[in-house]
Formats: C-alpha cells, structure tokens, sequence
C-alpha cells in the first residue's frame, strides 16, 4: 500500500498499529530500493516476504496483469491455468524482443526490469568469485551446450571462412556436439599425461592452428571444470595463444563458478591473453533447476552482440529462479556456500585415500582439479572385466548418484568423431577409476554416506570374485 492509502486505514484501525505496518512496508522497499539502486547482490539474504513483493510489484507492471486491459494480439501473456500462472508470479511475457534477447518489451516493464536486474546482481556474483574484470553477461533460457553454440554462432559473422575449432579433448558430449551444431568442425587435442593427471597438450594446439591457418580457426575451444584426472585446460598459456594468432578464445567454464581456481585462470586468462567469452551453467553453480546459462566476457559490445544473435523473445524461468535464489542466500551466504565446498572437497579427499588404501587402490593424483576426485579400480580390473563397470551400477542402486566409474577401453562415436578410452579423456589412459566431485551444496554427510557405500560395493565384489575364483578352482 501506498501512504496514502496506510492514513485511510487508520480510520479503520489503530493509527498506531497502522503506523506499526507501515513501517514494516518501508523495510521491505529500502531493501528493494536498495537493489534497484546498485544493482549488487545483498550481503544478506533477503526473507521470502521481501523476495515475493518484488516480484509481485514486478508483475502487476506487465501488461497481462493490468486492470481492464483488452488484449488484441496474438501474443498478450494469457495463461489457461491459475497453477502455472502462480508458478511463474505471473511473469508471464518472458524477456527480450524478436531482435535482442536483453531488450526491453513495451508491454513487459516488469518482466524487462527482472531481466535487467538479474543480469545485474549475476554480473556482481561473478566478480565476488573471481573474474573480477568481466565487464558483462546475461542469463540465457539454455543450457550450456546451447548457449556455447550461440556464441560459435557469432563468431561466425566475425570470421566467416573459418571452418574449424580448435578444442582440446574432454570427454562430454554436449560441448562437442556444440562446435557441430554450429556448423563447425571440431579438431579434437589429445592431452598429455603429465603423472596422474591429464594436461593441455600447448605444443600441439600451436601446431594445430598453424596447420588450419588462423583464418581457417573460428576459435580455440578449452574447459575449465572437469573430470578428473583431466585437469583445467592451461588458460593462461592458450590466452597468450590466442592473442599471438589473432584467434578467439571461448571457455567452457560449466560448473566453475563455485571454484575459486577455476575462475583465477578466467581472470588471469584475460589479463595475459584473450579469452572472448566463457560460458557456465546455472544449475551447476547456483542450485536452480537445470535450463540456464550465464555468457558472459570482458568486452561488453560482443557480448551484446550475442545476445542479439538469440532469435525471439525467450523464457524469464532461468533469470527468475537464479534472482530468487541469490536474494535469498545473499552474497554472505553464497560466499558461505562456496568456502563450505571447499572444505568438503578436501575432507572427501581424505576419505577417498583412506577407502583407497585399505582396498588396495589409491587417490589419483590431481592436484590441479579443485572439483573432481578420481581413485584408481586397478584391483577390480583385474579380478573380473566386468567388475569396474559392475560396481557403477551397484552405487547407482545404492542411491549414490553423481559417482561416475570409468572402465578401460571404451568406445564412442559422436557426431562422426570415434573417441577412444571414452570417458577418460584419453586414448591410453593407464588404470580404470572412480569419481566423485565436490560440488557447491555438498554436505559432509553427503561424503560419509558415499563412502560408507563405496567401501560394502568393493568388499561384496571382491568376496563375488573370491567365490567366483574357487569355483573355477574346484571345477578343474
């Protein structure tokens, strides 16, 4: 309510009591003026009554919820069910414009504003974990893979004869069928295996372009967070690279947000070098629903330029979940979140190496992965060929998901590409293993329970393969 209509309530109640809710009102809008004023995100987590009159005062902005209003076109945000009208605080007109996906609707001032603020309050994030040169972003309704598409897309009115990428080689479907999406061919960099881990091959991507010729490379394509024992791609060294040829630099950045290493090699990457644009995605980072991705870059005109590339106006979901959820946690309490990641990540590591060691096996080395953990199966590889992979489906029974077990000797064709040692990152990889990641949200109970689990596969495994021995024994 506005003041004037708090004094009309005093003939009605209280004046004090009026005055007692009328400033209650005012706390929730300096916060909100607060937020519109420096376009940050709040230290402190807002309630979910403050969240929920901003988004209402947002809504009743938007055509589709305007008192008599007669509604002609073919587009007027009407909505058949109450349900999905509530779902969405009745935000219904999405973002942007035919033209430009970060433009502002006529008939959707709300909607526009929500736009512009999360995009805002993102941009503030991604400085608070790190990159703290990127000049601008945007949330987009898509998926990583997709979104990574949009910008190689761009890339092509910028180089229109190039007609490779340059990637150097991790074992993820969705970033390679990016490149052949969009139309491109992808030229696939074997890493090198320096220890345990998987390293960015330098020389090799050096000999690649100058093979390709520059003008042929739409860009050099590199990872940030990843699987281990593959590592994140050398940032540095490739955006020196970059630079040196004269060829953009786009980074797979999907879930690295929440590691303060892989946004140092962003920062430094840009700093040293070029990186054009990198690109992460919000379920990973942010704990909203899979469907939406952060581009963002350190040169603001490309980035508005790929947002104009996206065709059509688009889904307001992604930047509202994400909003929603960064006001309520807050900067402190993402900063919180990020920190208590870390010191899972190092306690999952411990226990790993201890599992590991009373199992015969050990914690691969990788210091240079600050997500991902990987321990070698060298012990079920050899008891049975079929045991690594037949431990991968008795965690997933167990209910411990995310776990991923890497046998040897994989196979698989994408788009056209037979990778060899799927999965591993590599043609040879040495010994088969197990991951497991310390992602943002993890709990240490999340860790003591997975290796509770871990530790009862490996034993009935080894007593199947104990059993399945002496009765080849007895049999001969």
């Amino acid at each position: 309510m506005n003041e004037e209509n708090f004094r009309l309530s005093e003939r009605l109640v209280s004046s004090s009591y009026v005055r007692q809710g009328s400033q209650a009102r005012r706390s929730h809008e300096q916060l909100i003026r607060h937020l519109l004023e420096q376009g940050k995100c709040p230290e402190e987590g807002w309630s979910e009554s403050t969240v929920e009159l901003l988004l209402s005062e947002l809504a009743v902005m938007d055509s589709n919820n305007f008192l008599g209003n007669c509604g002609v076109g073919e587009r007027e945000g009407r909505v058949a069910s109450g349900l999905v009208a509530r779902r969405h605080y009745r935000l219904i007109h999405g973002i942007g414009r035919s033209g430009d996906i970060a433009a502002v609707q006529p008939k959707a001032a709300g909607s526009s504003l929500l736009n512009k603020l999360t995009n805002s309050v993102v941009l503030d994030i991604l400085k608070l974990s790190g990159v703290r040169s990127v000049a601008s972003c945007f949330v987009v309704p898509m998926a990583t893979g997709m979104s990574l598409t949009l910008c190689f897309l761009t890339l092509r009115h910028r180089r229109p004869k190039a007609r490779f990428i340059v990637w150097p080689r991790i074992d993820q479907k969705s970033c390679f069928k990016a490149m052949i999406t969009a139309g491109f061919e992808p030229v696939v960099v074997e890493n090198v295996l320096e220890g345990d881990e998987l390293r960015t091959d330098l020389e090799a991507v050096e000999r690649k372009i100058e093979e390709l010729g520059a003008e042929n490379v739409l860009c050099v394509h590199s990872t940030t967070s990843c699987f281990a024992p593959r590592v994140p791609d050398r940032l540095e060294e490739l955006a020196v690279l970059c630079s040196k040829h004269d060829i953009p630099h786009v980074v797979n950045n999907a879930y690295g947000v929440q590691s303060s290493k892989c946004m140092h090699l962003i920062q430094q990457g840009s700093r040293v070098g070029r990186i054009d644009a990198f690109v992460q995605s919000l379920d990973k980072n942010f704990m909203v629903p899979v469907g939406g991705a952060i581009i963002a870059g350190f040169n603001e005109a490309f980035i508005q330029e790929i947002s104009k590339m996206y065709p059509g106006r688009a889904s307001a979901s992604p930047s509202l979940d994400v909003l929603i959820t960064l006001l309520t946690l807050g900067a402190g309490g993402y900063k919180k979140l990020l920190s208590e990641r870390k010191e899972v990540f190092s306690f999952l590591a411990e226990e790993l190496k201890t599992l590991a060691s009373a199992h015969g096996e050990r914690l691969l080395h990788t210091p240079h992965n600050p997500i991902s953990l990987a321990v070698s199966l060298d012990g079920l590889q050899a008891a049975s060929d079929g045991a690594v992979t037949q431990l991968g489906s008795m965690l997933f029974t167990r209910q411990v998901s995310g776990a991923r077990v890497v046998p040897l000797g994989q196979e698989q064709t994408v788009g056209g590409h037979t990778f060899r040692g799927f999965m591993s990152h590599s043609d040879r990889y040495p010994c088969p293993y197990l991951n497991a990641a310390s992602a943002v949200g993890i709990t240490r109970g999340d860790v003591t329970l997975c290796v509770k689990r871990l530790d009862k596969c490996l034993k009935a495994l080894k007593k199947e393969n104990a059993s399945s021995r002496q009765d080849d024994t007895a049999g001969e």
